[in-house]
């Protein structure tokens, strides 16, 4: 069963470089096409798998396994890495892969009000964005056992991103008011991302400047995603470099990412109408 996966790997691994026009895996054909808009390109990838679950259904195996890919990506003269992390299921019947997928997260922790009270008040701090930056690298790819854990994570981490950044919490224990986190027990604002979508659009507790493009943004901003524009923003992103052309690159969590170009059009969950929004972070008082 191992060496059937290593040899399933590295086949998906040479897509990502090669020229074949096949759509059999649409992910690495939506990144390639992303790089060519980008005019950029895919020199190296390499990837390592690692197995942490197997369930047996009659006589089929189920392993389930976690896949960290590394891009070396060219742009102009300039090279840089990203990564990202996949959940991957396969299915094994009489010893012989017959199946193969990735997992795909929900990105959402829990049923939340499409409005929280986000509180009128104006607290006062001073956004330190590099080190909220220096958090989103520091943990890009693991959780801080300081916080619980959740299996849908992005916006716990964005949070946690902000927190580190110098931004108070304030609202505890009202799940509905404000913006914190206390062990086992947290504000919506906190973790799910249509919650932290809308106070970071009030602007007031959590000072903030919406802008129209990605390019405005700086080190340390947000990004707020709603891939089915339905009006209900699914994902959270944390500006943490830019590419060659001052396009930003994002750190996100549930599906772990970091250096990933911000618009996400290599996703299995991009449609056509996807809508962003674009918050700069400013210092409150």
């Amino acid at each position: 069963m191992r060496k059937q996966l290593q040899r399933l790997l590295q086949e998906r691994i040479e897509l990502y470089t090669s020229d074949n026009q096949e759509r059999s895996e649409r992910k690495s054909h939506l990144k390639k096409d992303l790089m060519r808009n980008r005019a950029a390109e895919i020199v190296r990838v390499n990837a390592a798998g690692k197995v942490h679950s197997r369930k047996k259904e009659d006589s089929d195996t189920i392993l389930t396994y976690q896949v960290h890919l590394q891009y070396l990506l060219k742009q102009d003269d300039s090279f840089y890495i990203e990564e990202e992390m996949e959940e991957r299921e396969a299915r094994f019947r009489d010893g012989y892969l017959v199946d193969e997928r990735e997992l795909l997260p929900s990105f959402e922790s829990e049923e939340e009000p499409l409005k929280c009270d986000t509180g009128a008040e104006r607290l006062a701090y001073k956004y330190e964005r590099m080190k909220a930056v220096q958090y989103a690298e520091r943990w890009w790819n693991e959780f801080n056992p300081v916080y619980y854990k959740f299996t849908d994570d992005c916006t716990n981490y964005i949070s946690q991103c902000l927190h580190a950044g110098g931004i108070p919490m304030w609202g505890a224990p009202n799940k509905s008011k404000g913006w914190w986190i206390r062990g086992k027990s947290w504000s919506y604002t906190w973790t799910t991302a249509h919650s932290l979508y809308y106070l970071l659009k009030a602007g007031t507790s959590i000072r903030t400047k919406q802008v129209e493009s990605a390019r405005e943004l700086n080190l340390g901003d947000i990004i707020c995603i709603d891939f089915e524009g339905d009006g209900r923003f699914d994902h959270n992103l944390i500006v943490t470099a830019k590419d060659q052309d001052g396009m930003p690159l994002v750190n996100a969590h549930t599906m772990n990412s970091r250096h990933r170009y911000w618009s996400y059009e290599d996703s299995t969950r991009y449609t056509p109408n996807i809508v962003y929004k674009f918050f700069m972070i400013l210092d409150g008082g």
